[in-house]
Order: C-alpha cells, then structure tokens, then sequence
C-alpha cells in the first residue's frame, strides 16, 4: 500500500466514479483502476463494488474512508512543515464554511492571511450547516473550518476556538417597509413575507422559532443558495432575516439591514481537527484568534 493508492480510492470517492476520478487526476482511467485493483489486493478485500459504469462502495470501502484521509491529510502535513522552513512560501490549505460565514469573518480572515503568505492557496469548502462543517474537519477532508451554532461548540469531536457573535438583522430592499427605521421588532415581521434558508441552518432555526411565538410570516422563498438573498431582498420578492455577516453587502448593494429586537444571536467558531496542523492551518488558526483577541 502507498499514499498515491489511497489519494486515488479517495478521488473515486469524492468524485463519485472512476471516470470523474482519472479526469481530476489527469491519469487514464486503465491507470487508476488497476492502482485500485492493488490496494484491494493488499488489504485482502474489494472496496467498490462495480456496477456497470458506477463504483458503489463495500462495507470496506467505507471504513476506510476516514483512515485514508488521515494518511493523505498527515503526509501533506508532513510536507507542508518541510516547507515551512522556506515560512510558508508555497502550500495549500482547506477550509470548510458555513455560507453567511464564508461572506463575514471568512473574507476578513482570508485577506489578512492572504497579504501575510500570498504563496499559500486558501480552498474554500461549502458546507449547509454546522454538523457539515464538523464532520469535514473530523474526517480530515479540510484541516479547518468556520461554523455559526446556537451556543458554544463542543471540544468533544474538533478543537474549537471561539471568535464571537453575529446577531440576527432584518435585510429589506430601499423601497421596502419599516422606512426610516434602524430596527424592527420581531413581532412586526408579522404579515411579512420572508426568504429563508433550507432546515439545519441557523438562520431557518431562528424563523421557525418565530413561527411557534405565534408571529405567523409568510414564505416567499426557501433557498440553499445564499448568493440568491440579495438578488431577491433587492427585486422586492421578500424580506430576509440573516446574520449580521450580510450588513455591509448588503449595504453596498442598496438593501436597508435592521436589527431585530430583541437581540437573538450565534456563536461564531473555527474548528479545527485534533492532532498536529499543518504549518498553513496552525499559521491561520493564530491569525483568526489574535484578530478575536485584540
């Protein structure tokens, strides 16, 4: 068994076949199959049962899927930190994002990174809710990632830093209600019709939670595209409550933000997988805590 047959098992994995696989891997798929075929043999079991032109994983293909990615995540590790002597001049670093995070702190947190090691490519992963976001960073399929949940996160699965609170606010175009207001009550978004994101969000958790205090709001739209809030708040399809991640886009694009009283709010975190980081995420992680810090 080498690395390369595990980084291959884990691209037919994540790219869902053989075929997908070998055109990410620039290699022929005969190639592929056949480093396949002796990772098989070496582990004494087949790991995708092949079904005409689809690779459907046994029981020990998915056993191994966290194991590999383990190996693959350590040896990048491993490189990485030789690298680090020439500080970070080259690299790649995965981090996984809820979408409202990945607008604010993530743009801010890349940035700064960015300017202080322009070498290192950030790979910016979505992921719909927190429990997403977890499982990526403990499976090892990003080294980091940045989460909203109602409440702390726990240290039990990921290690976890704190980087503060977003509140929830109302976004409605110019034109739109509440004129001339900088906050709205949230039972006055009853009778309104709002655009929200799809169950297992924060920001789904907190109008659903609205709906059973009796403020009875219509949907207009459930989306799990949050680079569609904007274009709908702003062609007066409905109103959209979102974190405060959203304030300043919205603001540059021509949409009123109001707070919601009374204050209702997430914690922001970012998570990281237990074990050493490589030279790139440990680098990240001390930049995003000593921006929270100051």
């Amino acid at each position: 068994m080498d690395i390369r047959q595990l980084e291959y098992f884990l691209a037919i994995v994540d790219r869902g076949g053989f075929n997908r696989a070998a055109s990410a891997l620039y290699v022929s798929q005969p190639s592929l199959s056949q480093a396949v075929r002796a990772l098989e043999r070496d582990l004494g079991s087949e790991l995708f049962h092949r079904i005409g032109r689809r690779a459907v994983l046994t029981e020990a293909g998915r056993a191994l899927i966290e194991p590999a990615r383990e190996a693959v995540r350590s040896l990048e590790t491993a490189r990485a930190s030789v690298a680090a002597v020439h500080e970070l001049r080259e690299g790649r670093l995965d981090v996984a994002a809820m979408p409202s995070q990945a607008v604010e702190p993530l743009t801010s947190m890349v940035s700064a990174f960015s300017r202080r090691y322009p070498g290192v490519s950030v790979a910016i992963n979505a992921a719909f809710t927190s429990r997403d976001v977890i499982d990526m960073v403990r499976t090892g399929a990003v080294e980091l990632g940045l989460l909203a949940s109602a409440g702390p996160v726990s240290d039990k699965e990921v290690v976890s830093h704190a980087l503060g609170r977003q509140r929830f606010v109302l976004v409605v175009p110019a034109d739109g209600p509440f004129a001339g207001r900088r906050a709205v009550q949230a039972r006055e978004l009853a009778g309104q019709r709002l655009i929200v994101g799809q169950s297992g969000t924060g920001m789904r958790a907190y109008v659903d939670a609205l709906r059973e205090q009796g403020i009875d709001f219509a949907v207009a739209v459930e989306t799990e595209h949050r680079v569609s809030l904007m274009p709908l708040v702003l062609a007066g399809v409905g109103l959209a409550v979102v974190t405060d991640s959203w304030r300043g886009l919205a603001g540059r694009l021509g949409a009123r933000v109001l707070d919601i009283e009374p204050e209702n709010t997430l914690d922001i975190a970012l998570v990281a997988r237990r074990g050493i980081l490589s030279p790139a995420a440990a680098a990240f992680v001390t930049a995003a805590t000593s921006a929270t810090d100051r």
